[in-house]
């Protein structure tokens, strides 16, 4: 009867430790799948949409700096709008279900609900860009106390600063305000216009077409000082600085 004890006892040991392995294994296996699962999540691309022409764009989520939003221009029609960083976003859902006081998992800190980023109101630069029917220009002028530059920074003409003197020029590769000699470049390739502190850079039907954060332009689309854009294999920079 001792003996035969002592072996029920020790298959009992045996299946005791035998749950326990399986039970921390599965744990650990959760663990792990939800920390994936939480990856891959925060480190996807994200499509976010312009919410004027509905473009679609891929915005990797890197690119917010940690900010909870951030607002961008669309490349083809130049509408300023925000965009919400989902990982701030889904921490603010989670921290809305919780129970009143409750921690929110991963960030025990978050109590507080996303504060709601007023847009800013811009003049749409549709309307800027009216036409005016008597000269079919909408109200091209130099600005006063503005230096204006056109700098290549890429290209067969890197290190070429041309300066912009009228409110209308021509890019091109020949024939043009500012000629390049960029064989990608089409002869009447694109135009800048300056309206006084509003300036714009236009497609002139291109073979290579215009490019300005990567995308091609179908219309006017607003520059800013340091702002770049792309003609055949050339990049170049508007300058703006003050007259002295």
């Amino acid at each position: 009867m001792v003996a035969g004890g002592l072996d029920m006892l020790s298959v009992f040991v045996v299946v005791w430790q035998a749950a326990v392995t399986i039970a921390i294994a599965a744990r650990n296996f959760r663990i792990g799948s939800e920390i994936l699962c939480e990856g891959a999540v925060y480190n996807s691309p994200v499509i976010i949409e312009c919410t004027s022409c509905h473009s679609k764009y891929q915005y990797n989520e890197e690119r917010f700096e940690g900010k909870g939003s951030k607002k961008i221009k669309c490349a083809k029609c130049g509408t300023i709008f925000e965009i919400f960083n989902p990982a701030f976003t889904s921490k603010a859902a989670a921290a809305a279900a919780a129970p009143s006081g409750a921690a929110v998992k991963g960030d025990s800190t978050f109590h507080s609900t996303p504060k709601k980023v007023e847009k800013e109101q811009e003049p749409p630069l549709a309307a800027a860009l009216q036409e005016s029917p008597s000269t079919g220009q909408a109200g091209l002028q130099m600005p006063l106390g503005k230096r204006l530059s056109l700098a290549i920074i890429d290209g067969p003409d890197a290190g070429s600063v041309f300066r912009i003197e009228k409110p209308r020029v021509t890019i091109g590769r020949s024939g043009s305000d500012m000629n390049l000699n960029d064989t990608e470049a089409s002869r009447q390739h694109a135009s800048v216009e300056v309206r006084d502190t509003l300036y714009t850079v236009n497609d002139l039907g291109s073979t290579n077409g215009t490019l300005v954060d990567g995308s091609k332009i179908t219309s006017p689309t607003e520059l800013t000082d340091k702002g770049e854009f792309q003609v055949g294999s050339s990049t170049i920079m508007l300058i703006v600085t003050e007259d002295v």
